[in-house]
């Protein structure tokens, strides 16, 4: 059952003294219930603009975007109850302490004070921050910003959770921990729609991943069929001397799926092979019949940039347009009628007396 469905999603910025954006151009996107679906994509692809219109914020120049058959744009005082988000910056009150956080938000959700505290305080024990629940945010480290950031958009339970670059600044342990929290939300039936730069990360969680270029899905499929489309594995070598590289190229030309690629300094060459295990195989009898001395060989699978490389001709590492924080503001509705803030607005512009105010009440 598909829970989510986006069809021809356009969305267009005229920056001041600049040209047309086009942060969405056309983007089809269909999520089935109680999966995990990444959007996957270089800087300024259009990952998080998708979210702010799917999240409401944002409303699209053309296209549809449905969640669990409510319009988007038609209805977005319904969408809001069902879903929960995490953006790329931590949207907490850094003079709150983590557990005043989370309270709040439940708040602001009107689910009453004891609810709030009781949903605080199993969030905080599922997070593991039961140590720093009642230090003021400010003294938190980036990985416990994340987490309390994640816990406050699962406050009330969302049936859908959006999560962009839900692991940004994690350290191994901390993006480990953090996708297990995730994998255990999409057992528990929740569906989730995130955002990510890395294939690790869509590899471990994804039960599909869209991967998205200039607002438009350019490739859909699994982790394994996306490699695999790129040339599957790679067979790398590092040479002990540059003076061997036109014998070695001329040895992985006739193995490989590809031409080889050369490093700046001539040792390390690469190519895609269909057969990786087969090719190296090969590769290193042919070296050493023509003592072709190496320090390392091996097989690895293609990098996020080699995916995008192959699929749209630059890397993944460009400049985002809509991504700076300090360019867009969240919209309402055209009409403005009938709405308040969001929960999470909120969250994210909460002052310091604003704060004071509320630890007071």
């Amino acid at each position: 059952m598909t829970f989510i469905e986006v069809d021809h999603l356009t969305k267009i910025y005229t920056p001041k003294g600049a040209g047309e954006v086009r942060a969405l151009d056309g983007l089809d996107l269909a999520v089935p219930k109680g999966t995990i679906t990444a959007l996957l994509g270089p800087n300024g692809a259009g990952k998080t603009t998708t979210v702010k219109v799917l999240t409401t914020l944002i409303r699209p120049d053309a296209g549809t975007a449905v969640i669990d058959g409510i319009d988007v744009s038609r209805h977005p005082e319904r969408i809001r109850p069902i879903i929960g988000v995490s953006g790329q910056y931590a949207a907490v009150d850094e003079n709150l302490t983590g557990f005043e956080n989370l309270e709040m938000v439940g708040r602001l959700y009107h689910m009453g004070a004891r609810a709030s505290r009781q949903r605080a305080k199993e969030l905080i024990d599922i997070f593991e921050l039961t140590e720093a629940m009642n230090r003021p945010v400010k003294g938190f480290s980036g990985g416990m910003r994340r987490r309390i950031d994640l816990a406050g958009a699962l406050v009330t339970r969302p049936t859908v959770l959006f999560l962009d670059e839900p692991t940004t600044g994690l350290d191994p342990h901390g993006r480990l921990g953090m996708w297990d929290i995730i994998t255990n939300l999409v057992g528990e039936g929740t569906t989730v729609l995130l955002t990510t730069q890395y294939l690790e990360e869509a590899d471990r969680l994804a039960d599909s991943i869209s991967v998205i270029d200039e607002g438009r899905v350019i490739a859909l499929g699994t982790a394994d069929e996306l490699k695999a489309s790129s040339g599957g594995q790679r067979v790398e070598i590092n040479l002990v001397t540059a003076d061997d590289r036109e014998a070695a190229l001329e040895v992985l030309t006739r193995y490989g799926s590809a031409q080889p690629t050369v490093s700046a300094d001539g040792r390390s060459l690469t190519v895609g092979a269909t057969d990786a295990p087969a090719a190296l195989y090969g590769i290193l009898g042919e070296f050493t019949d023509r003592n072709i001395r190496l320090y390392d060989a091996g097989m690895r699978r293609p990098t996020l940039d080699e995916v995008f490389l192959r699929m749209t001709g630059h890397a993944a590492s460009t400049t985002p347009p809509e991504e700076k924080p300090d360019e867009l503001v969240a919209r309402r509705d055209h009409d403005g009628a009938g709405h308040g803030p969001h929960p999470d607005e909120h969250r994210a512009k909460a002052r310091p007396a604003e704060s004071k105010q509320k630890r007071s009440a």
